[in-house]
């Protein structure tokens, strides 16, 4: 059996704790996608003959470790899709920053355009060409020697969002090059973990709220909550 951290699970979904090292789907990498783990869990722990449904309703960027939701039928599937479509899913998530924010809570308000082929986005305060709104809502929530820790809401699902609009504001990611911190991590993650979903379950209706551990090292432990 592979190790793999199940949050929670029923008849139509499945929730992992995603590590940072994982990619969510295949891509062109062609290493195993975490979407091929679960299925092969599934299939090992419920004995299936033949080839198991799993359904991707959303993405975490690869270094990125917490919450993924994947369905386990078509029709939670499409009813997921929607819902994240229209942002009915909550999600919250921890970063760890090493430029405290001048203010320890507020709202970010950008304009973010996607560069294909850097795979990056830029922030922008008022709208540009080819730009879509980003909001998400930010607060300080803890602190280590070294570094701070955000609570982030996302009002908004955009390519790289965090990431980039915690850049703009001064605070890049701890590890994450790609938007201005100046050092990498060695496991080449960056730190920012998918902490919280808040949602209404796509078939039982019943209201779902689930929590990621933080990952297992000496960083996640050293923070003293506000």
């Amino acid at each position: 059996m592979y190790e793999m951290t199940v949050v929670y699970e029923d008849n139509h979904i499945i929730v992992v704790n995603k590590t940072a090292s994982e990619i969510v789907q295949g891509d062109k990498t062609g290493d195993t996608p975490l979407s091929e783990i679960v299925k092969q869990y599934l299939k090992e722990k419920y004995q299936k003959p033949g080839n198991v449904f799993i359904g991707v309703t959303h993405r975490l960027d690869r270094p990125v470790s917490g919450l993924v939701i994947f369905a386990k039928t078509s029709k939670a599937l499409t009813r997921l899709n929607e819902m994240f479509r229209t942002s009915d899913v909550k999600k919250t998530y921890w970063a760890v920053v090493k430029n405290e924010p001048k203010e320890t809570e507020g709202e970010l308000v950008h304009f973010l355009v996607r560069n294909e082929k850097q795979n990056k986005s830029y922030a922008y305060d008022k709208e540009v060409a080819n730009s879509k709104k980003a909001i998400l809502n930010y607060h300080l929530i803890g602190h280590s020697d070294n570094y701070f820790l955000l609570e982030v809401d996302l009002k908004t699902g955009r390519h790289h969002q965090i990431r980039c609009q915690l850049a703009k504001m001064g605070s890049p990611i701890k590890g994450d090059l790609k938007y201005g911190f100046p050092r990498s991590n060695p496991d080449g993650s960056i730190c920012l973990h998918a902490r919280r979903l808040k949602f209404t379950h796509p078939v039982s209706k019943e209201l779902i709220e689930l929590e990621a551990p933080v990952p297992n090292d000496n960083l996640w432990k050293g923070f003293e909550l506000l």
